[in-house]
């Protein structure tokens, strides 16, 4: 068994995934591999070879193999199997135990804030903000969409650029990579630990940049806000679809418009495309696994709160109100750094709409016809 699971993990980083999945069913197990944002099939196992494979990753997590019948999260550290460290997470199903693991790349990772392939305009806007000494920066997109190495960027940005060192200090659940010069801390909502309370006890310990993994919580939204204010620059994630998605969201946690206003500094939406094979350019060939896609880019959409944004923030506008206002405004949307990306031959349309979803930008992509 040792070996099945070696040869899985070796095949995992041959096809450079960053998730893999494997999942019992009535008369097989499926491994599936999560490359570039998608999700493939692999292989198909014999079924009775589940309980041993799920019991071996539970050894190497340090899991609680006598348990079935809980989902349980742990880590394989770096260095134990092939210089990757590994989360891994399982969960009970009416087939067996069902096994996500989340890749990290064992090699030193540097966090580059000019590797992140930003535009020029999102790139200043971004550089402009973490400059600053007080306010909030916050990020939104879904689960994958490179939040935290966007963030992790700033921060490492921050500590390698400026002269004078920023005491800089993240709450994280979990911490995904070690960041040289920022003090890292996992917090444990189980064991009560969470953002909010790690953050009132964080600002008794004198820090000047701030990561609070999520923004989850009114109680968290407030004593984020706070930090904002009083000399702090807060960098921290939101749940919400869109940039004028997350002041609709910290709008209904109860913030004060007022206090909103004041304290946000910059928000940006995010989503990752897949890039186009430079060797077959959309074809199909072995160094893209057959896909016509290699590697992924991002896509930023930036939001800086104008004057005619903050009147309808006190007047608790709507999300659809807001967003009328920053795409008149000549806000930086994903529509249109999208529409850039086909038009220059990055990606497609059609990796576009799988993406971001017809809703989000056939009006832009309509309306630009004649020049696609």
């Amino acid at each position: 068994m040792p070996l099945l699971v070696s040869s899985i993990l070796e095949k995992a980083q041959d096809f450079k995934a960053t998730d893999a999945y494997i999942e019992p069913s009535v008369d097989k197990v499926q491994l599936c591999f999560r490359v570039d944002g998608v999700m493939i099939h692999v292989a198909d196992l014999p079924r009775e070879l589940n309980p041993n494979i799920v019991a071996r990753f539970k050894f190497l997590a340090n899991l609680l193999s006598y348990r079935q019948d809980i989902p349980q999260e742990g880590r394989i550290k770096e260095g134990s199997l092939h210089g990757t460290e590994i989360r891994v997470s399982t969960f009970p199903t009416i087939h067996g135990e069902r096994i996500a693991l989340r890749l990290f790349r064992g090699e030193n990772r540097s966090f580059n804030l000019e590797d992140l392939g930003l535009e020029i305009e999102v790139f200043r806007l971004l550089e402009n903000a973490i400059n600053e000494r007080s306010g909030a920066i916050l990020f939104t997109g879904p689960g994958g969409s490179g939040k935290t190495t966007s963030i992790y960027s700033c921060l490492s940005h921050i500590s390698r650029a400026e002269k004078n060192r920023r005491h800089i200090v993240t709450l994280e659940d979990p911490v995904e990579q070690v960041l040289k010069g920022v003090s890292q801390t996992q917090v444990s909502p189980s064991n009560g630990f969470d953002f909010a309370l790690g953050l009132r006890s964080l600002l008794r310990q004198d820090p000047e940049v701030i990561l609070v993994g999520e923004i989850r919580d009114s109680e968290t939204a407030r004593v984020a806000t706070e930090a904002a204010l009083s000399g702090h620059l807060l960098f921290s994630t939101l749940h919400a679809g869109s940039s004028c998605g997350v002041i609709s969201r910290l709008l209904e946690m109860g913030l004060e418009p007022y206090l909103l206003n004041s304290s946000l500094r910059l928000v940006l939406n995010q989503r990752l495309l897949r890039k186009l094979c430079s060797r077959c350019n959309g074809g199909a060939c072995e160094i893209c696994n057959h896909t016509g896609y290699q590697g992924r880019f991002l896509l930023v959409e930036a939001m800086v709160l104008c004057s005619e944004m903050r009147q309808a923030i006190l007047q608790r506008a709507d999300k659809s109100i807001l967003q009328g206002i920053f795409k008149s405004s000549g806000g930086i949307t994903l529509a249109s750094h999208a529409f850039n990306a086909v038009k220059n031959g990055t990606t497609t349309k059609e990796e576009v709409l799988r993406v971001l979803g017809p809703s989000e930008c056939m009006a832009f992509f309509n309306n630009h016809s004649d020049v696609l």
